[in-house]
């Protein structure tokens, strides 16, 4: 793989003072800006003020009517005292607030912490409190959960609620409603650039996979560079129509919110996705592209006949999280939609390797397009440099297909590091390196494919479960005296947990069904396992359980 020089190497022995292309060329306001995704934003509004920006069922903004309620939340935000500094918590589905939160937010300085609304009320709690958040905009379809977080939280913040038509009913748990407290602010408010482009955007946390989550810091420069990454990775037309299966929570929708801006593309907002809604937004809107995990390529898939719609365009489909089956990637194909695989994590913005495509293998039958098109690719063209390198000796390992490494990135769209957190962030980005921590390969034409995730992460429907929080939740039952859970392939969710428990007393009468629903009183639901299997759990002499054979024993079930 390629591999540029490090800042320095090649370096002639020259001082600015002697160095004409130096001396007396200076920054200035003039030559210099800081990058922000924020720029988009006046761009769009400024150029195509009348184009579509946002739609949510009957209703619809422009560009130059989003760009104004931007900037009153902005402004409201700021005539409470939020600025550089404050957190300002999300928890909201994919409406048009949510989408205005990405701007008007760090508008007003602020960071914006997107809550995954999937959580329960005790890991809600813990990032409002881990994350400082100084103010929650809350959708009210999510009332129960963010009450009790709010008890949890131990302290009082003002809290802002979203009330969507389309969700009638609901507590309100604030002082005011969304659009009141947009009134209250100036749509000609003069929000400025952030001073820094290293200035903190967003607060991002991961899923907790060794422990409480770790909160994840973007900037402003990488939130830029990976929404124009985008743009060049999906080669996106401008401008484009992009459907919203993909959560605004994750890794702030990939971007894609400051994407969208970048291109002026018009937003189709969806909240509960299925796959007869994804036909009828096709059809409805000419949807061009939209994002998800394998799960929802599945729900496309399985649409019954009399719920899909025509459709005379390619739709281009962004998929991520557990890497498609070939039979998937195929399947999506037959239909009229091209897949483009992506790779990243949490800490590198969202996508950050694709499987960019040769035309060439448009020749190829479509059994090994899907094969090619399963690998996780190469780097995007604003990520520095992705390598798989074997972590002892740092040193990348050859480009033979089989050779295990530590997949590692480089570049301007890796996290500032974790909030609060030194030695965690010193850790991951040791030796000039983000360690992701996933193990795979390089292939002969330097395209990377995971052989498997480090920390035995399960990825289902695009949600990452730690198997220990799991495991710990089991090991609370007072019947259990070990357990251990690995991923089990399902066809709609890519994978789900499945349990493997070892009992005090196997003849207590202790259930999978009991098991289950003790979990699901202390875990999120997805994160609960699906399947239990009661025995002796295979050990090594040192007493390690020996996860590989039950990771064999789970896809036979």
């Amino acid at each position: 793989m390629w591999r540029p020089a490090t800042a320095g190497e090649g370096d002639r022995h020259m001082s600015d003072q002697t160095n004409p292309f130096e001396t007396g060329l200076d920054r200035n306001a003039a030559n210099h800006t800081p990058l922000s995704p924020l720029s988009f934003l006046a761009r769009a509004a400024a150029v195509y003020p009348d184009h579509r920006s946002v739609v949510h069922g009957t209703a619809a903004h422009t560009w130059a009517e989003t760009y104004a309620r931007c900037r009153r939340l902005a402004s409201a935000l700021a005539a409470r005292g939020l600025g550089v500094g404050d957190t300002v918590a999300v928890m909201g589905a994919n409406t048009p607030e949510t989408y205005e939160a990405h701007f008007g937010v760090p508008m007003a300085g602020a960071v914006l912490n997107a809550l995954n609304v999937r959580l329960d009320a005790a890991a809600i709690a813990y990032c409002l409190e881990h994350g400082d958040a100084r103010l929650l905009i809350t959708d009210t379809e999510f009332a129960p959960v963010v009450k009790e977080a709010l008890a949890r939280l131990g302290r009082t913040i003002p809290v802002i609620d979203v009330v969507d038509p389309a969700v009638p009913g609901g507590e309100r748990l604030g002082d005011t409603d969304y659009e009141t407290f947009l009134a209250g602010g100036d749509p000609e408010f003069a929000w400025r650039l952030p001073a820094d482009e290293w200035q903190a955007i967003s607060l991002n946390y991961t899923s907790g996979t060794t422990g409480n989550p770790k909160g994840v810091v973007y900037h402003h420069r990488g939130a830029y560079l990976l929404a124009m990454g985008n743009v060049l990775a999906w080669d996106m037309a401008h401008p484009p129509v992009y459907l919203w299966t993909l959560p605004m929570f994750h890794c702030n929708g990939w971007c894609f919110p400051w994407t969208l801006a970048a291109v002026a593309g018009t937003s189709v907002c969806l909240r509960q996705v299925t796959g007869g809604a994804v036909y009828d937004a096709i059809a409805a809107h000419g949807v061009t592209h939209f994002c998800g995990a394998p799960i929802v390529l599945n729900l496309v898939i399985h649409t019954p006949e009399a719920e899909r719609r025509a459709f005379d365009h390619t739709v281009r489909v962004m998929t991520a999280a557990a890497p498609p089956p070939e039979s998937t990637l195929e399947a999506m194909a037959g239909l009229g939609f091209h897949v483009t695989h992506v790779y990243g994590l949490t800490e590198v913005y969202g996508p950050a390797v694709v499987c960019s495509w040769h035309q060439e293998w448009d020749a190829l039958p479509a059994a090994e397009q899907a094969r090619l098109k399963a690998r996780q690719g190469v780097a995007y063209h604003t990520l520095e440099d992705l390598q798989v390198m074997d972590a002892a000796t740092m040193t990348p390992v050859p480009a033979d297909g089989a050779t295990l490494g530590e997949v590692m990135f480089r570049g301007n769209i890796v996290m500032k590091g974790y909030l609060k957190d030194l030695e965690a962030t010193d850790e991951a980005l040791a030796h000039g390196w983000f360690h992701s921590g996933d193990l795979g390969v390089v292939h002969p034409d330097g395209y990377i494919q995971l052989k498997d995730r480090a920390k035995d992460i399960i990825i289902s429907g695009g949600e990452n479960i730690a198997s220990i929080e799991v495991e710990n939740t089991l090991h609370r039952h007072p019947n259990v005296l070990f357990a251990a859970v690995v991923a089990k392939p399902d066809e709609k969710w890519g994978e789900t947990p499945c349990a493997f428990v070892e009992l005090h007393d196997p003849e207590a009468g202790t259930t999978a069904d009991e098991i289950i629903a003790f979990c699901r009183d202390h875990l999120a639901g997805f994160k609960c396992p699906r399947h239990v299997v009661f025995g002796p759990l295979p050990k090594t002499p040192t007493g390690k359980i020996q996860k590989f054979r039950l990771r064999e024993a789970a896809r036979e079930i």
